[in-house]
């Protein structure tokens, strides 16, 4: 969609139907709030719903949730949907969220006012407002009415796919190539874990992502499998490719620098890095820019990047804006490297694609790889960080700002 197409929202079922495609899934035990500014919608917030029963705790979680909003600083309304499977058969729904709402209307009522509010279950669908018992019948109108509105129909049309659950039967060694990845996988590890401090190592890594994310789709050999996952596994490594994604290969080589890693001497041999068939030799170069115009390039100079630490960049509070082309091309490799096998290498993989859905504004998703990847390698200390940060409720630092929020979708909906 060009930057110049619209879609028309008018029915409540085209507000709901719009909600997964914009995050990405359709969304559970969740609110879900919409900035209005006239009759255009405006930013996208998910938020876990607070836990049953906590009523105490509601004036601070709508505050939390206004004060998201009032980074659209244009906004001049609000839609909220709750998005819950309880209370629908046995009558409870409005008296189990009803307070929340209340809570949430009282909170707005200085800013962006509460245009209207509905609940969606697995099932049914219904406003919160609504007392017309022809209009909105117990316990609700079906929900296959949203899910085959114009406006879902017309998503479609263009592309957009709601994705299915995380990780149902996540294969563990499914791919063919499994076997011989796992050896190329440890035999590269063994000789990583010596030199990983060496500066001259690092750049080798380094320039090898940028010729597998920026070249013309270079095959996943065996033996290039286990090297990229063994390089995940070594954390400072595994931090600059992330940090080389968003913001460079300078700010990446600057933040380590910064960081301390680099001690060792480079006397020993250079890493044995595997051939990369099909890519072109200058996709990873210095010169190379980033495809996202304002983002920090990836030929910006070690002066440039020295301010950029590793945790700015992981927080989305630098570079101004990300290079989003080459993070999103990062989250198809990544998910290329996920079947091959499990352990540590696979714990890195979920973490780094769960940093990314979180850079994009969905923590649902991201929680669910965090979890994953704890479960995977018990106690791995970047799930657990990040996990902590999405649990309360930090939103990335890109994602609160417009202009440099990632977006699914260009254009508006009114």
């Amino acid at each position: 969609m060009t930057s110049k197409e619209r879609m028309t929202i008018s029915q409540p079922e085209d507000v709901l139907g719009f909600i997964p495609h914009v995050l990405g899934y359709w969304p559970a035990d969740s609110l879900v709030a919409i900035t209005m500014q006239g009759n255009t919608l405006g930013a996208t917030l998910r938020v876990d719903l607070p836990a049953s029963g906590s009523r105490s705790i509601l004036p601070l979680f709508a505050a939390r949730v206004r004060d998201y909003l009032a980074a659209d600083e244009r906004a001049d309304g609000v839609l909220l949907a709750v998005f819950t499977d309880a209370g629908w058969q046995d009558g409870t729904l409005l008296e189990r969220n009803m307070p929340l709402l209340a809570e949430l209307q009282e909170v707005l009522g200085g800013g962006p006012c509460v245009r209207e509010a509905w609940f969606v279950g697995s099932e049914y669908w219904r406003s919160a407002y609504c007392t017309d018992a022809e209009c909105c019948p117990a316990p609700g109108r079906p929900v296959e009415q949203i899910r085959d509105s114009r406006l879902n129909a017309e998503m479609v049309y263009r592309g957009s796919n709601v994705a299915a659950p995380l990780f149902t039967g996540m294969p563990r060694g499914a791919d063919p190539r499994s076997r011989g990845a796992l050896d190329s996988e440890e035999r590269h590890l063994l000789q990583m874990l010596r030199r990983w401090r060496s500066r001259r190592s690092l750049d080798a890594v380094l320039e090898l992502w940028c010729r597998v994310l920026d070249g013309p789709g270079a095959p996943l050999t065996p033996e290039l499998l286990g090297f990229l996952r063994a390089s995940l596994r070594v954390p400072a490594w595994r931090d600059a490719v992330a940090v080389m994604a968003a913001a460079g290969t300078a700010a990446a080589r600057g933040g380590a620098e910064a960081f301390g890693y680099f001690t060792a001497t480079d006397d020993e041999p250079p890493l044995d890095i595997p051939d990369l068939a099909g890519a072109g030799e200058a996709a990873g170069s210095e010169t190379a820019g980033p495809e996202t115009a304002g983002a920090e390039t990836a030929g910006a100079t070690d002066e440039d990047a020295g301010p950029l630490s590793y945790g700015d960049v992981l927080l989305g509070l630098r570079p101004d804006i990300p290079d989003w082309p080459r993070m999103e091309r990062l989250e198809t490799v990544l998910f290329g490297l996920r079947d091959a096998g499990g352990g540590e290498a696979l714990a890195a993989i979920l973490t780094l694609q769960g940093w990314i859905h979180w850079c994009k504004g969905s923590g649902s998703f991201a929680h669910g790889h965090f979890v994953r990847a704890d479960a995977e390698q018990p106690g791995y200390r970047l799930a657990e960080l990040l996990g902590e940060v999405v649990r309360r409720g930090t939103i990335c630092g890109w994602a609160r700002r417009r202009e440099a929020a990632w977006r699914k979708f260009g254009g508006t909906a009114a």
